[in-house]
């Protein structure tokens, strides 16, 4: 699959949908987290900790990482990434959310879709 026309750069499009049961120990563990960079100037620090306080979806950004994804996978090294969290309505008997359920048509472009860093 090593063609001149094969890029070697891959999108992985990923979905996770977590419970959480315990907000304080998701703030808690962002707060910490906070606390903990040393990169972070005063300014920055004040904004991210309100942020995390008031938003658990934002306290959970903090905390998953993609970078944490492939860091010891060999052969690869990350170029790009970004990530968002929100709070949804989450029912799980809902087709909406039915993981097994092909995303599209296999051969559709857009599922193979590749980016450039």
């Amino acid at each position: 699959m090593s063609t001149p026309q094969t890029s070697r750069f891959v999108r992985i499009r990923v979905d996770l949908v977590l419970e959480i049961d315990d907000e304080q120990a998701v703030t808690g563990a962002a707060l910490q987290s906070l606390a903990e960079d040393t990169d972070l100037s005063d300014a920055e620090r004040a904004h991210a900790e309100r942020a995390v306080t008031d938003d658990t979806a934002e306290a959970l950004a903090h905390l998953v990482d993609p970078f944490d994804l492939v860091a010891e996978v060999p052969g690869v090294e990350l170029q790009q990434a970004s990530w968002s969290s929100e709070q949804i309505d989450y029912d799980p008997d809902s087709p909406e959310w039915d993981l097994d359920e092909d995303d599209g048509d296999e051969n559709d472009p857009e599922d193979d879709e590749m980016t450039v860093g």
